[in-house]
């Protein structure tokens, strides 16, 4: 089927490959007829591999370098304290949806990430988890949101307080909002179509993963034999698969099935304080000496004696002070590429708890990027293969530590997300070489609509 009238997309955010494609196949009994019936493989994602651009990358063709965003928060360049989070609002390029409806073709966008503030299409839009709460308006039309309301009971944005060892609560917030979701799904799809183009994007697996990956993975430093959750991500997989089988008996005949993922998900080995490291190396000074750990703030930072700073989370931005770009900044321009090389060769040479030298990347935008780069830091950084995150606080004993200095969390990101695409023509093979920029060429063509030449990825052969 080269073509096909409808199109559905079940998003779950974080689905890791490995765990859904060999571990877990037997238990999900709709993904296995999927990838038999259909293609699969693995869905490489932006770099870095984050929510936050991955899915609007997904959804545009465009890498973060045109979108001009690199994750939740980001840096206005030129400013030590200027910081703008990327809803919907930075988003400037069409996505799957606005192209459609100017085809007259009907979607349904249903908890995709960077939809808030919603925006008016031809067909139906609910915002994600980046929507403030549910007094805001988060559906289009407006009138939807009491729908959406009455048939969840209460609909649930997000869990909010994940990072929390209180396991039971949190494995119950995620089944909650999980339910919820499915119940509006349902709605829309019976009572709000017809429609060309559905997708919807489940939060929990990125949840439940950050949650509970020390309890499912023999590999990780904090596993436990026996534990009370050994089965409780496999567990949640087998409701989503149940869902999943009656989204597309829903959908019917004739519509092509994708199953995507914005990026996977690994074990987390520990954090590597970057910015106390930054103020070993004499790269960071700060006003005060420290008498403690606390949270690294720039209104702290001595700038007349700082090359560089840097941001934490799956993966670090480092930012150095230039003159002539930063306000109070002392790197010479003309020395801006020496200085850069000389961290990246700190950076990856960095060690971990045991003094192995970790497989550390320290990539600049413009090796990985096309495009305007606007705002993007000087360096990403990806500590050993990314099994570390970067912790961004400061005055800590070690440069390595174990929790994050934001609640418990047990897994990173990594680079690979999963693709399941069904029916094609070369049923039950397998998808090399996918990216995230090829799956909104893949749906334009696969409804019809010509794929402007704007994007980046390629369609994905189907036959």
């Amino acid at each position: 089927m080269a073509k096909a009238q409808r199109v559905l997309v079940v998003g779950w955010d974080s689905a890791p490959p490995k765990e859904l494609f060999e571990d877990w196949r037997k238990d999900m009994p709709n993904l296995d007829r999927l990838m038999n019936e259909g293609v699969h493989g693995l869905l490489r994602s932006t770099d870095p591999p984050i929510t936050v651009p991955s899915w609007c990358s997904m959804m545009s063709s465009r890498n973060p370098g045109q979108l001009g965003f690199y994750g939740f928060r980001n840096r206005r360049v030129g400013e030590y304290t200027g910081k703008w989070i990327a809803n919907a609002q930075a988003v400037k390029v069409d996505r799957v949806w606005d192209i459609l409806s100017r085809y007259g073709k009907r979607s349904c966008v249903f908890n995709v990430p960077q939809t808030y503030p919603v925006k008016a299409i031809n067909g139906v839009m609910i915002s994600s988890f980046l929507t403030p709460s549910t007094e805001s308006d988060y559906t289009y039309p407006k009138s939807l949101k009491a729908d959406v309301e009455r048939v969840s009971g209460g609909y649930i944005i997000d869990v909010d307080e994940f990072r929390t060892e209180d396991k039971a609560w949190l494995l119950d917030q995620i089944y909650q909002m999980t339910e919820k979701r499915f119940k509006v799904a349902q709605f829309l799809m019976q009572e709000k179509g017809p429609w060309d183009f559905f997708m919807m994007v489940y939060m929990g697996p990125d949840r439940l993963q950050h949650g509970f990956w020390k309890y499912i993975d023999k590999t990780h430093s904090k596993y436990e034999p026996g534990n009370p959750f050994e089965n409780a991500a496999r567990d949640y997989y087998v409701l989503l698969d149940q869902q999943l089988g009656e989204l597309i008996a829903m959908a019917g005949p004739d519509t092509r099935i994708f199953v995507v993922s914005d990026h996977g998900a690994k074990r987390m080995d520990g954090s590597f304080n970057v910015n106390d490291w930054l103020i070993q190396e004499g790269l960071l000074t700060l006003k005060e000496p420290l008498t403690g750990v606390r949270r690294f703030s720039e209104e702290d930072v001595d700038w007349s004696r700082t090359l560089a700073w840097a941001w934490g989370g799956y993966y670090a931005r480092i930012f150095m002070n230039v003159q002539g770009r930063e306000p109070e900044g002392i790197v010479p321009a003309d020395q801006y590429e020496a200085v850069r090389d000389d961290l990246v060769r700190r950076l990856e040479a960095t060690t971990d708890h045991t003094g192995r030298v970790m497989r550390t990347r320290a990539l600049k935008p413009q090796d990985i990027f096309t495009g305007p780069c606007n705002d993007a830091p000087d360096l990403f950084v990806y500590f050993d293969d990314l099994y570390w995150r970067a912790g961004q606080d400061v005055g800590h004993d070690s440069l390595h530590s174990f929790d994050t200095e934001i609640g418990p969390d047990d897994s990173v990101h990594d680079y690979d997300g999963i693709l399941v695409m069904s029916p094609t023509g070369n049923a039950g093979s397998r998808v090399e070489g996918a990216q995230v920029m090829d799956i909104a060429p893949t749906i334009l063509d696969t409804l019809g609509v010509p794929v402007p030449k704007e994007m980046e990825g390629k369609i994905i052969a189907t036959d």
